[in-house]
């Protein structure tokens, strides 16, 4: 690897040069044994190679690309008789003099509260503090991999000292949603947010098959969008009357802010980590769901290591600045594979302020043009935000909030 060829053998002493000739594994260079650890990855696994000798001890905590998998969450939940009115809210609970905010507060940010809380509890570092440029001397090895869960991921990745990539991924997706509901999101952050695409939908099924007999005039819904759509974007127009109605469009309000909140809250307990490694070129942030994606590059990186993070109000969150959204909607599309996707609906979000120095709108806006709104999510899904794409556009402004 490039950087590492000239590098001198780590680890062993004299006492060690007799087992040395027996061991063909130890006449590879360093260079190859870290591209090894590199393709590993799995912080449990280098864990699990410190511990095989002195050598591997020294030269796992030089890799530059590790996978953190956090296997559960473990909220600190407050005591009944302690819990404030924010946390009543929260669970639901009654509180006097709130009235309809009250009940708002509860349908927007009460099924993500204690996920959130969840989140701080694995990703905040303890409450001892390492200097970044400290290294735990050689006679404590790194944590085992049955230790591993329990630590955060803060503490496991102290050990290492090079770390360019960096990916990890939480147990489960911050947003409770109901079963056969589609939410997903990804978002990249600087010091504030850059962008962020969620595609949403109020079911998905499977097509049924059409019936043998000789179809009905009705039989083909003219309100599916197939794949192979080819038309081109419609002009900014109204929400249409169909959004409105069975509370669809406050459906979709309340996806786009649960998942700007969980964002911004990820991106700000990342914080710790990023200023323990200042080679981090790379980080992304997701979970075993597929909910949500935090990405973040070496230039992002950078611009938050220079520009402190604004905290919104007392909350364990990025602030998020005013926005500007762009939303496309479809009743019906239908998937690779014979998947339905009902109530189908993209959001592009920037912030206002980029979106005014860039200009051509928020889809047009960033280094990338649109490529980061159609490229942002994995079949099947990537063909469903195409398709959307050409459907009619709708323009939304968001205060910073």
């Amino acid at each position: 690897m490039e950087g590492r060829e000239g590098w001198p053998r780590c680890g062993g002493g004299e006492g060690e040069e007799e087992e040395a000739e027996g061991d063909q594994f130890e006449r590879l260079p360093d260079a190859v044994l870290l591209d090894v650890f590199d393709r590993i990855g799995d912080v449990k696994a280098l864990g699990r190679c410190a511990l095989v000798s002195r050598r591997f001890h020294a030269l796992v905590p030089l890799v530059d690309s590790v996978f953190v998998r956090v296997d559960c969450v473990i909220p600190d939940d407050p005591a009944p008789s302690s819990a404030g009115p924010e946390q009543a809210a929260a669970d639901g609970q009654p509180t006097r003099g709130r009235g309809a905010l009250a009940h708002l507060a509860r349908l927007v940010l009460g099924g993500i509260v204690r996920p959130i809380q969840a989140l701080g509890q694995i990703l905040s570092p303890a409450a001892a503090t390492v200097s970044r440029r400290s290294v735990a001397p050689p006679s404590t090895p790194p944590p085992t991999a049955g230790d591993i869960s329990h630590h955060s991921p803060s503490e496991v990745l102290r050990s290492f000292k090079e770390l360019r990539r960096l990916r990890i991924e939480l147990p489960t997706g911050e947003l409770g949603i109901e079963d056969g509901v589609l939410l997903k999101w990804k978002a990249d952050f600087g010091s504030t947010l850059g962008s962020c695409v969620i595609l949403g939908a109020s079911s998905v099924s499977s097509k049924p098959s059409p019936p043998p007999a000789t179809p009905s005039p009705t039989a083909t819904d003219s309100s599916v969008t197939s794949l192979d759509s080819s038309r081109e974007p419609d002009e900014l127009g109204n929400i249409p009357d169909s959004l409105y109605t069975n509370g669809g469009l406050k459906l979709r309000v309340v996806w786009t802010i649960s998942s700007l909140i969980a964002a911004s809250a990820r991106h700000y307990l990342l914080q710790p980590i990023i200023a323990d490694h200042s080679t981090l070129e790379s980080l992304d942030l997701t979970d075993a769901d597929g909910q949500g994606v935090l990405t973040m590059d070496k230039r992002q990186l950078q611009e938050l290591r220079v520009r402190p993070v604004s905290a919104s109000g007392n909350s364990h969150r990025t602030l998020m600045p005013a926005l500007s959204m762009r939303l496309w909607y479809a009743p019906h599309i239908e998937l690779p594979g014979g998947q339905l996707l009902k109530g189908a609906t993209l959001v592009a979000i920037r912030p206002s302020e980029d979106v005014l120095k860039e200009g051509g709108g928020v889809e047009a806006a960033g280094p990338t043009g649109a490529s980061w709104i159609s490229d942002a999510f994995e079949e099947p899904y990537r063909s469903a935000t195409q398709v959307l794409l050409k459907q009619r556009t709708y323009s939304l402004e968001m205060n910073s909030f």
